[in-house]
């Protein structure tokens, strides 16, 4: 069953038929409605700055590589001390995109995405990266599980299945 499409919250589509033959670089920056729509998606309370920088070069007749950087200023809570705490994180971007003829669905040893239409959503491309590196399990810097050693129970005597036995038995 398809998925209906949905708008991305931050979008910047890219002509991949206008990028030039030794490549381009795009400078994203997501406006703030932008953050809280992605934070809300991220389901983290807050993106309070995205920026990326992404060289787009073109790749295997027809496809395009992009490679850069994205940094983003985020508010997560701790799963230890459920407090919020802010973080800057720096995330490497690499993708690469093929037209549709030559990405063979199931059967995609590179790893490449179609191109739609004849565009990629960079803006998409780096919201993307920044969900899949989130620590699902995020603490604040020095945050650490205390280390709980339960109280042994005293050591429960317990009698010989025979010892009842010898009770019964004859002087």
């Amino acid at each position: 069953m398809k998925q209906k499409s949905r708008t991305p919250e931050f979008s910047r589509p890219l002509q991949t038929d206008r990028v030039p033959k030794l490549g381009s670089t795009e400078k994203l920056v997501a406006e703030p409605e932008e953050c809280r729509a992605l934070a809300k998606r991220m389901n983290i309370p807050a993106i309070h700055s995205l920026k990326a920088e992404i060289r787009a070069t073109p790749w295997r007749g027809g496809g395009l590589k992009l490679e850069g950087h994205l940094t983003a200023d985020i508010e997560q809570v701790s799963v230890i001390s459920l407090e919020s705490f802010r973080e800057t994180v720096s995330v490497p971007v690499s993708r690469y995109f093929l037209p549709p003829g030559a990405v063979v669905e199931n059967d995609n040893e590179d790893g490449a995405d179609p191109i739609e239409n004849g565009w990629i959503d960079l803006g998409e491309v780096t919201a993307e990266t920044l969900a899949l590196d989130l620590d699902p399990y995020p603490r604040k810097p020095g945050e650490a599980f205390d280390e709980h050693i339960e109280d042994e129970p005293a050591p429960v005597e317990r009698q010989s299945p025979f010892a009842v036995l010898a009770k019964r038995k004859p002087d």
